[in-house]
This record gives C-alpha cells, structure tokens and sequence, in this order.
C-alpha cells in the first residue's frame, strides 16, 4: 500500500478519497477496492459516493463499471435527504431516463431504488 493510501484511512468525510480519484482516475484501477471501501467508511452524506459514481461512469463506465454499484448502494444507503442520488439517475442512466423508467425500473435494482426515493408517485 502506497504512502498515499495510508494516508486516506484517516479521511475524515470522503473529500481526501474523491480527491485521490479524480487525481489518479487512469492509474487507480488496481486499488479501487480500497478506495471504495475507504469511501463507504468516510462518507456519511453520500456526497463523495455519488461524485465518484458519476465522474467515474463520465470517464470509463466500463472499465470502472465493477465499482459504480458499491458507489451507488452506498450513495443511497446514506443520502437519507436525498440531496445526492438524484444526479445519478441523468448521469448514470442518461438524459432519456424519464422515457425510459419503466424498462430501467425493471432491469436495475438501483435505478429503481433511486427513482422510487426522487419521484416517490411517479412522474
């Protein structure tokens, strides 16, 4: 483990680990299963969880698609104000979201779970 990494266990909300992202988005890739441990652990609001799910998915949602759904549950699981999940639901799913919730609904649990939180009786 990096000197770097060390560090980031004493990230007291997230920010540290998000910064370290974005900062080594293409060298990062071997230690993402530490730094999304480290970010469900730091992140009590769900802020730092819904940025790296989204700026991640913007950069390569393939390559880092492993790590979008931790980011995601945790987002929801902490955004208890729901103050964050709603940016995913365009930036994950697409400006098209809307037109497409039932099928999105159907096929992905968090899509679903996030939805249900934003527009709790629909659109």
């Amino acid at each position: 483990m990096t000197e770097d990494l060390k560090n980031l266990e004493n990230d007291a909300d997230g920010m540290a680990t998000y910064d370290y992202i974005v900062n080594h988005v293409g060298t990062c890739r071997e230690v993402m299963p530490a730094l999304v441990e480290n970010m469900l652990r730091a992140d009590v609001s769900g802020q730092f969880l819904a940025s790296s799910a989204r700026f991640l998915a913007a950069v390569d949602r393939e390559a880092f698609e492993p790590w979008l759904a931790p980011l995601i549950e945790g987002t929801i699981e902490k955004d208890r104000e729901h103050r964050y999940i709603g940016s995913l639901l365009e930036a994950l799913w697409g400006a098209d979201y809307h037109d497409r919730a039932e099928e999105l609904r159907e096929k992905d649990d968090n899509f679903r779970r996030i939805y249900k939180r934003v527009f709790p009786t629909g659109i």
